[in-house]
């Protein structure tokens, strides 16, 4: 029978398992594993409370020994079953017990009903006692041992092929304890079936107090039950480069190879310790990756939300230093409103980031040569310009130059009065203010070329108004236009002067090639009026081009803006918007849109924000140029 060492034992056993399970229960009520192994405790607890009870029933009373025994069946017979689920939700990873494994708990039923109604039929004892020696068991009780030992050999099976498997230290010492757990008293309860030691009845209970104890340890240090593993390390090496779970308290609970390679060895992180403790005032100073992650966690924490930045680290080999870039991602896991842990993702974006800057670089010399081009084509357009004021300066010089012989052949002529000398001057003033005018003209087209013929990473910041930048733009494509047979026509409906900031460069390249556009448009249908207008709405200032051509088709109006395409086929490559428009947005805060013309043609525009103009008080009228 038992001893009263072993009562002692099992009453304090039962105390601390109980009081330790309600406290599992109550602070980790959302997960399932503590809740599974509140099943353990009750079931022990039923089975040693009945045991214990039959120590001080008198052997007489074999009616009361007999209930008590079914009794003890019942924790006896469940908690292998419960063992059992415990390695199948932890290997699993199950947040809730499907129904399907209820089925489990069919033949320890069965084996309390069958007890129970034992007189009727014997299956499970021929003879009952409570001497050892006197127990004649039926044909049922080894079906139900047999099924005892297929659980609790099952469940270690299972730890076991997850430990081949598993790549965290944590995860194989977890499954090391569970499994010594349930080893303890599988070996115990085979000794006593077999008779290969002397074993009283309290052997077995006995050996069940190891898996109690080491199920309880892994759950408190080792935090068996905070985070189900196999689940987490499948999902996360899938969508991550990198990952790092913590539990609520910042307790590093699991990485993958790649982060302890990365990671892991240069700043001592290591499983089973707080993150906290792996930064160093170095660390802080410097802020370097592992105190960006310990500020990422505790912003995380702070607002419930995920927190994202980016990351560099530097690696250190033989072969010297490698740069390496990741997307980091610490994402609070929530069970209901609780806060159980983080999960902390890198994502490795290097290769992506030197692509970018081959892309960026490839977008800057096709920026260029967008610009030789354009610049190609002023530079046509500036020789025809500067042909008629140099013709007409010519043409005044030699004039001048005329009246100048005459003016000197006429010295000392009687018949030459004061009259005479006032009119060859006064003509002599008429061809001065021609030259004049022609170098006015070309001074306004030699500085709008200047400004153009910048490099177009350049930025000249000023202040500039719109009756300027119409000015020169007129100036800019006077040639363009003529040769297509097209006029620009400047109009506004806004009176005041209207004032921008910005690099007036960018801004006369814009609106340069919306022209451009419209005069190739325009030309298909023998040229005609262009409109430069100016309006305003409720929130921005809207500077438009409008053409009767022949329009945009619904191909390519889907891609305008966000794609480099064209209609001009092998005459265009769709740069032309695609930078004017990353230009208006990234260097005015506004954007480009188009529309259709309601006479024929299409509308591009820009739009500025207002709060980007300023609007000056002045006389402002219409403008026609040509």
């Amino acid at each position: 029978m038992i001893s009263d060492i072993a009562a002692l034992v099992f009453m304090a056993v039962v105390i601390a398992v109980t009081a330790f399970s309600l406290w599992l229960l109550n602070h980790r009520r959302n997960f399932l594993l503590p809740r599974i192994y509140f099943g353990v405790s009750l079931s022990y607890t039923v089975w040693v409370v009945a045991l214990l009870s039959m120590k001080y029933t008198s052997p007489d009373n074999a009616r009361q020994l007999f209930i008590l025994d079914a009794i003890t069946n019942i924790g006896a017979s469940a908690m292998p079953v419960f063992c059992l689920l415990i390695a199948i939700a932890f290997v699993k990873g199950w947040d809730k017990l499907p129904r399907r494994v209820l089925w489990l708990f069919a033949v320890p039923l069965l084996t309390d009903v069958i007890i129970c109604t034992n007189p009727l039929h014997h299956l499970y004892y021929v003879n009952f006692s409570i001497v050892r020696s006197e127990i004649v068991f039926g044909p049922y009780m080894f079906v139900n041992g047999l099924y005892t030992y297929a659980c609790m050999i099952a469940s270690i099976v299972l730890m076991v092929r997850f430990m081949s498997t598993a790549s965290s230290k944590l995860y194989i010492r977890q499954a090391l304890l569970y499994i010594l757990g349930v080893l303890v008293p599988l070996l115990v309860s085979v000794a006593a079936t077999l008779r290969l030691a002397d074993l009283t009845i309290a052997a077995t209970p006995l050996s069940f107090i190891a898996a109690l104890l080491f199920h309880g340890y892994d759950i408190y240090q080792l935090h068996l039950f905070d985070i189900q593993p196999i689940a987490t390390q499948h999902v996360l090496d899938g969508i991550s480069d990198c990952y790092l779970v913590l539990s609520e308290k910042g307790l590093v609970m699991s990485m993958n190879q790649p982060f302890r390679a990365v990671f892991g060895r240069t700043y001592n992180i290591r499983e089973n310790v707080y993150l906290m403790d792996c930064a160093r005032d170095e660390d802080r100073e410097a802020k370097t990756p592992i105190y960006n992650l310990l500020t990422a966690v505790e912003t995380c924490s702070a607002s419930a939300s995920g927190v994202s930045y980016e990351q560099a680290v530097t690696l250190s080999n033989e072969h010297g230093d490698k740069r390496l870039y990741y997307v980091a991602e610490v994402t609070p896991l929530l069970i209901g409103e609780k806060l159980t842990g983080y999960v902390c993702i890198f994502k490795d974006i290097t290769a992506l980031k030197s692509s970018l800057q081959q892309l960026e670089n490839s977008r800057t010399r096709m920026m260029e040569q967008e610009r030789l081009a354009f610049l190609g084509q002023m530079v046509g357009g500036l020789a025809h310009n500067l042909k008629t004021p140099i013709m007409s300066i010519s043409g005044c010089a030699s004039a001048l130059d005329n009246l100048i012989d005459e003016s000197l052949q006429s010295i000392g002529d009687p018949e030459v009065n004061d009259d005479d000398y006032r009119e060859i001057y006064k003509e002599m003033e008429t061809w001065v203010t021609r030259v004049r005018d022609s170098c006015s003209y070309m001074s306004d087209i030699i500085t709008a070329i200047k400004g153009q013929a910048a490099h177009a990473s350049a930025s000249e910041e000023s202040t500039f108004t719109v009756s300027e930048l119409t000015k020169r733009v007129a100036l800019l494509m006077r040639h363009e236009l003529l040769s297509n047979n097209c006029q620009l026509i400047c109009e506004s409906d806004i009176k005041d002067d209207i004032i921008l900031h910005g690099d007036v460069n960018n801004l006369i390249q814009v609106l340069n090639n919306l022209i451009s556009n419209a005069v190739y448009s325009q030309r298909q249908t023998g040229g005609g009026k262009i409109i430069l207008g100016i309006d305003r709405d409720a929130e921005n200032l809207r500077i438009y081009v409008r053409d009767t051509g022949t329009g945009v088709e619904p191909r390519i109006r889907e891609k305008l803006f966000r794609e480099m395409t064209t209609s001009k086929g092998t005459q265009g490559t769709g740069l032309g918007l695609y930078i004017s428009n990353a230009v208006v947005r990234g260097k005015f805060g506004g954007s480009m849109w188009l529309e259709d013309n309601p006479g024929g043609g299409a509308v591009f525009g820009i739009s500025i924000p207002l709060e980007n103009v300023t609007l000056s008080p002045a006389a402002a009228g219409k403008e026609e140029n040509q």
